[in-house]
């Protein structure tokens, strides 16, 4: 296990998919000096048990910019870094049963198209040609996104991980923060277990434990985790 460095440009709190994103996209920025602390392993948090769904289009539009950029990385990360994401582009339907909700998901492909995102409305039939498991029952239409998909969580943080590193970021995981220390109302150093960083940047990516580190420099964070289900089966005949 490497010696953790004495400074550092910024320090990224969180191993998580949200943690190696950041410090992807700050080292794809020219940054090098970043270093990321994990008080477990990647992925340990609630990453790698995400479903991994990716749907594009959001209620906001910088959300669903940011979404629309995300499937195209995904497309190319595996290249890049060599490691499998598990991206598959199977496309994503969005269903209608009242006439209230078909004008709605008209008014997300009017949206979709502003942002050059494909998208289309579909009859029930030829949503059920899609997905012929679903009951027809009460559905009027559906809309269509071909480029929506499913990742596997913990494929895409470590890609995200092995690209920050091949430009220089520094991770060390089974670290635990234990204090953020502030001069001058500012940050000044981070304490661990294994030692203390100096920096003048601190990001808070740590999921779910992010009140825990706000309470550190003295901020109320309302972070409450919430608990939800999904279901995983075995293949099932006619759908891919």
């Amino acid at each position: 296990m490497s010696d953790l460095p004495s400074t550092a440009q910024v320090v990224i709190i969180g191993g998580g998919v949200g943690g190696c994103s950041i410090a992807y996209h700050l080292t794809l920025m020219g940054w090098k000096d970043v270093v990321v602390l994990e008080r477990h392993e990647l992925t340990a948090g609630s990453t790698w048990h995400s479903a991994g769904l990716v749907g594009q289009l959001r209620s906001d539009a910088n959300l669903t910019r940011m979404m629309y950029y995300s499937t195209d990385l995904y497309r190319r990360l595996k290249d890049e870094t060599g490691i499998d994401t598990g991206w598959r582009e199977v496309g994503g339907l969005r269903l209608a049963s009242s006439p209230e909700r078909m004008e709605d998901l008209k008014r997300l492909v009017g949206m979709a198209r502003s942002f050059g995102m494909p998208m289309e409305m579909l009859t029930p039939k030829e949503a059920w040609e899609l997905f012929p498991i679903m009951s027809l029952d009460g559905v009027l239409g559906a809309a269509y996104t071909p480029t929506d998909g499913v990742i596997d969580p913990t494929g895409l943080t470590n890609a995200l991980a092995a690209g920050a590193k091949s430009r220089g970021a520094r991770f060390f995981t089974e670290t635990n923060v234990e204090a953020i220390n502030l001069k001058d109302g500012r940050v000044h150093e981070v304490v661990t277990n294994r030692g203390k960083i100096k920096t003048e940047i601190v990001v808070n990516a740590a999921g779910q434990w992010g009140g825990e580190v706000g309470k550190m420099v003295g901020l109320f964070l309302p972070v409450v985790p919430m608990a939800h289900l999904y279901i995983i089966t075995k293949p099932i005949e006619g759908v891919k």
